[in-house]
């Protein structure tokens, strides 16, 4: 019986060569699929301004909701932990997520609150961002804020609606926390700037509206 002959060297070389051409086209798309969106987060963390404006001018482009694929932070999360205010204006005008959370359930607002950064969250609250939106350890920024004894951020966030009754996952609110401040200072925040819930729908609320 004759055996099989070996595979010469070029026939190995052509088939190594054939099969890296079929996982370079099964890999083609998915990575540009990323590539773009991979750029442009690194275009926002140095900052490279033309970069960023090219990517997000080009036709049908959806960069500017990229998410890193390690971490799930997008371009606000970048500029916001830098504490960079041009660009986070910048960005939100571009149509930037104010409201997308990281793997960890973060939003570019919690985040500002918990870096303390004002003028930050003065604007986030100003674009209308969730200011309930809990992360994964249901803490809200403004139990954030209190926990961080920030009274400036405190009324920011309750003058804008905040809710200090919203509660954690431990079951205690901004209110509950703010209780427990010996001096009561933070509850003094609290009662004077937060904003009165409403009645509408509530039994026995009045009924503002034409009589027949």
């Amino acid at each position: 019986m004759r055996m099989p002959r070996r595979p010469t060297g070029a026939v190995k070389a052509a088939c190594g060569a054939l099969l890296a051409a079929v996982f370079l086209g099964l890999a083609a798309p998915a990575h540009a699929q990323f590539s773009e969106g991979y750029r442009f987060l690194e275009a926002v963390k140095k900052k490279e301004g033309d970069k960023v404006e090219t990517l997000l001018g080009e036709p049908g482009s959806t960069v500017i909701l990229t998410r890193d694929v390690s971490t799930g932070r997008g371009a606000l999360h970048i500029v916001t932990e830098r504490r960079d205010l041009v660009w986070l204006q910048y960005l939100a005008a571009k149509g930037a997520d104010v409201n997308m959370r990281d793997d960890k359930g973060v939003t570019p607002l919690q985040l500002a609150t918990s870096l303390g950064w004002v003028e930050g969250v003065a604007f986030l609250v100003e674009r209308r961002a969730d200011l309930d939106q809990p992360n994964d350890t249901g803490e809200t920024p403004l139990i954030s804020s209190v926990h961080r004894r920030d009274t400036a951020m405190m009324r920011i966030l309750l003058k804008g609606g905040a809710d200090p009754d919203r509660a954690d996952n431990s079951g205690r609110s901004a209110r509950d926390y703010a209780r427990l401040d010996k001096d009561g200072q933070l509850l003094s925040v609290i009662e004077s700037a937060a904003k009165p819930k409403s009645t509408a729908g509530k039994p026995g609320s009045a009924v503002y509206g034409p009589t027949f």
